[in-house]
């Protein structure tokens, strides 16, 4: 049998761009022309002597023959990560790099209060931050994109081990002189003909409610959609709509009130990382540090 002469460089693209099931997404994520995987992807194909990719449709798909190729590459690319990772803890026991992903509002509530104590304990460590919204974090993490997401860990894929930080609860924002602003809590009911602003698509606290309304048989009157909680929060002040967020975010907020679900809702809030991968001693680091119960004392408010 001829000996196959494949990069490793051709297998992460293929990996990609099968992943994102477009090539220019590809190159953008990977930071390289598409040019670039274009053709590696093609001489990929010329080695194996099978195609990889169904090109008939608009959208980028796998071949059976893909399909098959891709789940063996993906242990195969794991595994050299997580070999080469090893190595560089043995080479270097001083320093290591954390990618973590954080949703906008434990981004800007939370996070910073665990980095500023985690920075300070572990200053040779160097951490990337990548925000994007809780859903989208899980598939990074499952993709293994990151090595963490501060994220919430209810109902959770299995796929990934969880460390419980925090409880929240899930409440509705009105503007102070809000019809509904004298109750003690609110149904879904009440808010049915309101105007609503919500967090886009990918917010796990919009699919939770998204699941509520549909339960309930309720179409939300959705005006407004933003992941900037502080514009969210201006536009509550100013009577524009009303909002569903978590508590800590807008815990004494002037201008706003705040009721609870009269069915409450509580979300869990932690460190999530795919199960089954290697450590490294700076992921591990920074789970340790997690646990601390001193750390875990932070108040999210």
């Amino acid at each position: 049998m001829e000996r196959l002469r494949m990069e490793l460089r051709q297998l992460e693209y293929f990996q990609m761009a099968s992943r994102l099931k477009n090539i220019t997404r590809a190159a953008e994520r990977l930071r390289v022309s598409q040019p670039n995987i274009t053709v590696a992807i093609k001489k990929l194909e010329a080695e194996l002597g099978i195609q990889l990719f169904d090109r008939s449709q608009k959208q980028l798909s796998l071949t059976p023959e893909g399909a098959v190729f891709l789940n063996r590459i993906e242990v195969a690319l794991r595994n050299i990560q997580d070999a080469v990772l090893e190595v560089n803890d043995y080479k270097q026991l001083q320093k290591g790099m954390i990618k973590i992903g954080i949703p906008p509002m434990i981004g800007a509530y939370l996070f910073p209060k665990i980095f500023s104590s985690f920075q300070r304990r572990y200053s040779h460590l160097d951490i990337y931050l990548y925000e994007e919204l809780s859903m989208a974090i899980r598939e990074h993490l499952i993709c293994d994109d990151l090595d963490f997401g501060i994220v919430i860990i209810s109902d959770a894929s299995p796929s990934l081990q969880s460390l419980s930080m925090a409880t929240s609860q899930i409440v509705a924002c009105l503007p102070e002189n809000h019809p509904l602003a004298a109750q003690k809590s609110v149904s879904l009911a009440d808010v049915q003909d309101a105007d609503l602003i919500m967090l886009k698509e990918g917010s796990f606290i919009r699919h939770l409610l998204q699941q509520k309304f549909k339960a309930a048989s309720i179409t939300p009157n959705i005006v407004l959609e933003s992941n900037q909680i502080e514009t969210i929060k201006g536009l509550i002040k100013n009577g524009v709509g009303t909002a569903f967020l978590m508590d800590f975010v807008v815990a004494d907020t002037p201008g706003i009130k705040t009721l609870p679900l009269s069915e409450p809702i509580f979300v869990d809030i932690g460190l999530a990382w795919k199960k089954d991968r290697y450590i490294s001693k700076a992921a591990q680091a920074f789970i340790d540090f997690c646990k601390d119960p001193l750390i875990r004392q932070i108040k999210i408010k």
